[in-house]
């Protein structure tokens, strides 16, 4: 196993490299984010999502760090999502789609940014996750919101609906990209 003194890290940008605005090469990310003291910084696709490791911190300064240092040093301003690798870990064990989602392109989570924060919010969402989204899908889980999108992403009412709710309070991602996060997390040194 990795031996090391800290934690690990995932950060997600949202809203980064998709179009023509926002557009940050991955080697900077890495270096932007080496430069502020973590170690064992790797990226995943070419849409901001890091795996890093650093000293234990609230997961809120971790971001607000990076989102700082992006707009002074790349002059982008991206709002950043802080998990720990535990957290990660939650937001993968408790998916209830997974049996009735065929292709993980098309499987999203909606990362919650607190999940305590709003109740009103998070009522909204189970809602929303409670009606009849056939042929996909909608469940709330602790940490994230799950969409299946059969049909395609841009295609889903639900994840227009669940975009819709939360804002830019969340960012989403496919389940082929969480598994290939939560891989870098888990893998040894």
């Amino acid at each position: 196993m990795r031996a090391m003194t800290g934690k690990r890290y995932i950060a997600l940008l949202r809203g980064v490299n998709v179009g023509r605005a926002k557009r940050i090469a991955m080697a900077d990310l890495r270096k932007l984010v080496g430069d502020l003291g973590y170690t064992e910084v790797r990226s995943v696709l070419n849409s901001g999502n890091l795996v890093f490791s650093g000293p234990v911190r609230p997961q809120d300064q971790v971001a607000g760090e990076i989102e700082e240092t992006l707009v002074l040093k790349l002059g982008v301003a991206a709002r950043v999502l802080v998990l720990d690798a535990g957290e990660l870990a939650s937001i993968i064990a408790g998916n209830p789609l997974l049996g009735q989602a065929g292709d993980h392109s098309r499987l999203l989570a909606f990362i919650l940014s607190d999940p305590h924060a709003h109740p009103q919010a998070r009522e909204a969402l189970e809602a929303l996750c409670g009606q009849d989204w056939h042929p996909g899908a909608a469940a709330l889980g602790g940490r994230a919101a799950y969409v299946w999108c059969p049909g395609g992403i841009l295609d889903s009412a639900a994840a227009a609906a669940l975009g819709k709710q939360l804002g830019d309070t969340t960012t989403s991602r496919n389940w082929a990209t969480l598994l290939k996060l939560h891989a870098l997390c888990t893998e040894a040194a």
